[in-house]
């Protein structure tokens, strides 16, 4: 027997360096994702709702306009008291119910289940709206998987899951919120070919979610109608999730504001034909979404805009797929720059293409040297492959340091008003002060309180009145609103001795504070609260144990109780 007829044949050349090294030219790996699957997508789903649970129960609300614009109209609906703001006058109409009653599928069997426990109602939702990021992120995971493998899509589960930008987001009531949702998905879809899908999921996170978003899924859209075999049916399905959207939101529009009207035209109008008054509400130079981009993501924000620079070593792993469901991110970003208005909420759609972006970056480490290197196992492949869990282990830390710092920093306005259950007077009025702009809404305040009320501290915008069921409810269009951010003589209370309750947040400023006022209130509780201006940017920015408390600087987050004369 011949022996040496049983040896493999060794290649008789070398592979070229001349075209980019990567592991799709390895024929034993290439296939993996398709012959299992892809990553497990039960994993995925349960990293992500892991995480998102986290985020629906200590999440803090970022932005007044979540609490004012969403939160409150909902309590409405479903108790019939509430603010309202001057987007939802029946004059101007730029806010569609139908928004609020997709959340209400969930606030409405919650209210007649938690009774009287309005706050419960409240983590209802946001539990709601953390299972559909979950199911968004765990389709966009799958996805990657099945078409880059599974290095790149872990790589993107563990920053979606931990990153601070996609923590709070992931739960936020808010339209650009369900804008990433549908950015999420509609990008899967595409990557799994499913073009038809991915059209229609685009059209509803634009019509049902934020229509200025359009600009975040334009790309996959155009791709799904060019390059898909069927283009009729594509065309067809997007155009009918549309007209259901549309339709559907004029006949709520009419049911609540009383007349026929469009919201998502009143919304466009006003914000381009009508020259755009968005100004009004405060103005942001050029760097803004960079500074905050990176205070959400850290080093990963900054890996995510070096995308197109890795794309020469990596091309023929990412492109064109890829970069298409990427092109977002960068258009996105600078489309909103250039707006004089800026708000952290704006840059939420784009925020799972950060993880993904900074995801491949990380992933093609080893391809930046595969060109000059040709060996697989050279001395300094093998160094970049190191650095790939290395560099994403910083940016965990770095996260969960952010994260961590935000929830521990500024949550003391929820936890205050948590303790008015415990404090039962019945006839009680609430007042607030400065602090309006951090009231966590309608569902933390019990029915033993008469009404909340808000005092002149020197703000002097335009502030949210309740809605007035005198004057019809939704459907009011009441004198005392305007669209120009200007202040209504009626929406202070003038009978601050009729206060029985009031918040405030008492910083370390010569300013005089009715809580030292130790003869007229009681304090009924008081929670540390991060001062921003007074704390050093990098401790208050990552919490480092030992060292948060002790460089920082705190106010007291009270809650006040006039004491009886």
């Amino acid at each position: 027997m011949d022996l040496h007829a049983r040896r493999p044949r060794l290649p008789t050349s070398k592979p070229s360096s001349s075209a980019p090294y990567s592991k799709l030219d390895k024929p034993d790996k290439a296939d993996d994702a398709g012959r299992d699957g892809g990553l497990n997508w039960k994993m995925a789903f349960i990293f992500l709702a892991v995480l998102r649970y986290m985020s629906a129960t200590s999440n803090i609300i970022h932005d007044c306009d979540e609490v004012f614009n969403y939160w409150e109209p909902l309590h409405y609906l479903l108790y019939g008291s509430g603010f309202q703001t001057w987007e939802y006058s029946s004059a101007f109409a730029l806010r569609s119910y139908l928004y609020i009653l997709f959340h209400k599928v969930v606030a409405g069997p919650a209210s007649w289940l938690f009774g009287e426990e309005k706050f419960r109602v409240f983590y209802s939702v946001r539990l709601f709206l953390g299972l559909i990021s979950a199911l968004t992120e765990t389709a966009l995971v799958v996805a990657l998987s099945r078409k880059f493998g599974k290095r790149l899509a872990s790589y993107a589960l563990a920053m979606l899951c931990l990153t601070s930008g996609c923590f709070f987001a992931s739960t936020s009531f808010l339209p650009s919120s369900f804008s990433m949702y549908s950015v999420s998905l509609s990008s899967a879809l595409l990557l799994l070919d499913k073009p038809a899908m991915a059209v229609s999921a685009a059209a509803i996170g634009v019509l049902l979610g934020w229509p200025f978003s359009i600009l975040t899924v334009l790309p996959v859209t155009l791709r799904s109608l060019i390059s898909a075999k069927s283009r009729k049916q594509v065309f067809l399905s997007g155009l009918a999730a549309s007209l259901i959207v549309l339709v559907l939101s004029a006949l709520t529009d009419y049911y609540y504001y009383g007349r026929w009207t469009s919201s998502i035209f009143n919304l466009l109008v006003y914000n381009v034909l009508g020259g755009g008054e968005s100004h009004l509400y405060g103005t942001e130079g050029p760097l803004f979404y960079l500074k905050n981009g990176f205070n959400n993501f850290n080093v990963s924000f900054i890996l995510a805009l070096l995308f197109l620079g890795i794309l020469p070593f990596a091309k023929k792993k990412y492109a064109p797929d890829l970069l298409l469901v990427l092109s977002p991110l960068y258009i996105w970003l600078g489309f909103m720059s250039l707006q004089p208005h800026k708000e952290e909420r704006f840059l939420y759609p784009i925020y799972p293409l950060v993880c993904v972006a900074a995801a491949a970056v990380i992933e093609s480490f080893p391809d930046l040297f595969r060109d000059k290197y040709a060996a697989d196992e050279s001395m300094i492949v093998r160094v970049a492959k190191f650095l790939r869990p290395v560099a994403l282990g910083l940016i965990l830390c770095a996260s969960h340091a952010r994260t961590f710092s935000i929830l521990n920093g500024y949550s003391a306005p929820l936890q205050i008003y948590r303790h008015l259950e415990h404090h039962e007077e019945e006839g009680s009025v609430l007042c607030v002060g400065s602090e309006w702009h951090r009231f966590p809404s309608s569902f933390f305040v019990p029915s033993y309180v008469h009404e909340v009320r808000w005092i002149d501290d020197g703000f002097r915008g335009l502030l949210p009145f309740p809605f007035n069921t005198t004057l019809g409810g939704t459907a009011a269009a009441p004198s005392y609103f305007n669209n120009k951010n200007k202040a209504s003589e009626e929406q202070y209370f003038k009978d601050i001795n009729a206060c029985t309750l009031f918040v405030e947040l008492d910083l370390a400023r010569p300013y005089p504070y009715r809580g030292r006022d130790l003869a007229t209130w009681e304090v009924v509780s008081a929670i540390h609260y991060l001062d921003r201006e007074l704390s050093p940017p990098f401790h208050r920015a990552f919490f480092i144990p030992n060292y948060w408390m002790q460089k920082n600087v705190f106010g007291l987050y009270k809650l006040l109780k006039r004491i009886p004369t």
